[in-house]
This record gives structure tokens, C-alpha cells and sequence, in this order.
């Protein structure tokens, strides 16, 4: 138990730190990033941001791996 105790604390300081960031990095509508817009209603697909978020994250996941 105490295994999923520190990955659940270590999730949760990283969700902590990545939200604190996002509000001095301002993440998103990247070139690449889908956007149509028709009338009234606008359909947004970060594709390029979610790239990018899913390396960033795999990278520190990896480094945390590394040094346990």
C-alpha cells in the first residue's frame, strides 16, 4: 500500500505543478492546433499542443522512473 500511496502523492504533485505553471505559461493554440469555425460555434483540436504535453509528461515520467 504504501507504493500506491507515493505514486498518488507524486501524481498529484505533478498535476499540482503543472496547473501552477499553466498560469504563467500560456499553453495552447500552437501552429498545428485544428480550429473551425462556422457561425456561431467554434471546434478547437489542440493536436500539436497535446503532442507536445504528452513528451513533456513522458519525459519526467521517465526521469522520475530513472532515479527511484
Amino acid at each position: 500500500m504504501t507504493g500506491i500511496g507515493k505514486l498518488l502523492m507524486t501524481i498529484g504533485v505533478i498535476v499540482f505543478i503543472i496547473g501552477f505553471l499553466m498560469q504563467f505559461i500560456h499553453i495552447g493554440k500552437l501552429p498545428g492546433d485544428i480550429v473551425i469555425k462556422k457561425g456561431n460555434t467554434t471546434f478547437y483540436f489542440p493536436i500539436v499542443t497535446s503532442i507536445v504535453l504528452s513528451v513533456v509528461l513522458s519525459l519526467v515520467f521517465y526521469f522520475i522512473g530513472k532515479f527511484r
